[in-house]
């Protein structure tokens, strides 16, 4: 291959670069990328950034060591692809032909109207037009909700999930008054399980935020600034603030015609290849094969971003896939005093046993088994344990020392596989 270009330059889209000058490639190198600013780390941005402990240059993933000999053209998007002849062609209306594409062009925020039915909120008025409405996803994001989280202010967040509660959480230790609202009976039920996500979400009570289970939003109020949130039951919480955190889109559209097989994202096999030769997907946008389950999952986790491209680029290199890590999806989340670690899959579990610790206290570690096989660990302010536990999951291979790029920007007891 004479020229590799790498769509999306995010950590996916980095580690591909890195990937590729790693395992030997020596061409020409390109890195597209939609925001003007350099690789950055998300993470942060609902925690640390936002509450104004770091900055943007800590927020850097390159470092001295990154030498990736690439052009970097950034601030343009790609529009459109042909893949039988690896041609792009970009915002300011320029093309790029390719010997291989790597497709990281990650997920976008969902909107209230983008989602008016899976968060439950039916008929949600556009709030396009309405100021101190955000979604919290890249750094411009970051960048104005934190402007808006003053003390005293009343912030209502839409959903449940990490970027949720982990905004509710620091907008508390901001001095703001928080609710948040969610359309499932029980947040985090879908990555946790309904137990254990009724317990993680105690943790919102426990520090004053007012949480609301169980009921969509029917619409935002206010003339040109939101004051208000109406809940689909007929309540109206005002607000000075809302974070809308629903989920997210993968960013795909532009591949609409191309020749790659789309769906919940790109669709790949085991190793990050595509329908097409010459072209694989990594990142938010990428849907691989699962051998456990046969099915084409999008995984959203910071770990699954700097591991496959690994993969995916080897395959890339070699014409054929080499097939996924066997290591099982892991995130972590830190939400007020607690640090929140989960490897494996709820999905179809069927016990949770305590192992150590007590829920109550939130300090504690619970295992779930299917026909007595340890499929999954969670722990809450169980670092060690957690660790220890999650090497007996099955497909983890010997614990290795870690690649962490920007250890400052977590906890001091964070573990980053």
């Amino acid at each position: 291959m004479q020229r590799v270009v790498v769509v999306g330059a995010s950590l996916a889209g980095l580690s591909a670069g890195r990937a590729l000058r790693a395992q030997g490639f020596a061409g020409e190198l390109v890195l597209v990328g939609d925001e003007p600013h350099r690789p950055y780390d998300r993470p942060p941005l609902s925690k640390a950034f936002l509450a104004g402990r770091v900055d943007v240059a800590d927020l850097a993933l390159e470092d001295e060591d990154d030498d990736l000999d690439a052009r970097w053209l950034l601030g343009l998007r790609a529009t459109s692809l042909d893949a039988g002849t690896r041609t792009l062609t970009l915002s300011d209306g320029s093309e790029l032909r390719a010997d291989g594409i790597v497709v990281a062009t990650g997920a976008r925020a969902r909107t209230l109207p983008d989602a008016a039915g899976a968060a439950g909120a039916a008929g949600v008025a556009d709030a396009t037009g309405l100021a101190g409405v955000h979604t919290l996803r890249s750094l411009d994001d970051a960048l104005a909700l934190r402007q808006e989280l003053l003390p005293g202010r009343r912030l209502v967040v839409v959903g449940a999930g990490f970027i949720g509660a982990e905004t509710a959480s620091t907008a508390r230790s901001l001095g703001l008054a928080v609710t948040v609202v969610e359309a499932m009976p029980t947040p985090l039920s879908g990555p946790l399980g309904v137990e254990m996500g009724s317990v993680v979400a105690q943790l919102h009570t426990d520090h004053g935020v007012t949480l609301v289970c169980g009921t969509g939003v029917r619409r935002l109020t206010g003339t040109g600034r939101v004051d208000g949130v109406e809940l689909a039951d007929g309540r109206l919480l005002p607000a000075d603030v809302v974070l809308v955190g629903i989920g997210a889109v993968p960013n795909i559209e532009w591949l609409q015609g191309s020749g790659l097989e789309l769906g919940d994202g790109v669709l790949c096999d085991a190793g990050g290849l595509t329908n097409r030769p010459g072209i694989v997907a990594v990142g938010d946008c990428a849907a691989w094969l699962e051998g456990a389950s046969g099915r084409r999952r999008r995984v959203e986790h910071w770990t699954e971003a700097l591991e496959r491209p690994q993969v995916a680029v080897a395959s890339l290199l070699s014409g054929s896939s080499t097939g996924a890590s066997t290591r099982p999806p892991y995130f972590w989340s830190d939400q007020y005093d607690a640090c929140i670690q989960f490897a494996g899959s709820a999905q179809g579990s069927e016990a949770v046993t305590i192992e150590i610790g007590d829920p109550a206290e939130r300090s504690f570690l619970a295992t779930y088994r299917t026909e007595g096989e340890l499929v999954a660990v969670l722990g809450v302010n169980q670092v060690r344990q957690f660790s220890r536990w999650r090497r007996q999951l099955p497909g983890i291979p010997a614990p290795q020392r870690p690649v962490v790029t920007h250890p400052q920007l977590s906890s001091p007891s964070q573990e980053r596989p």
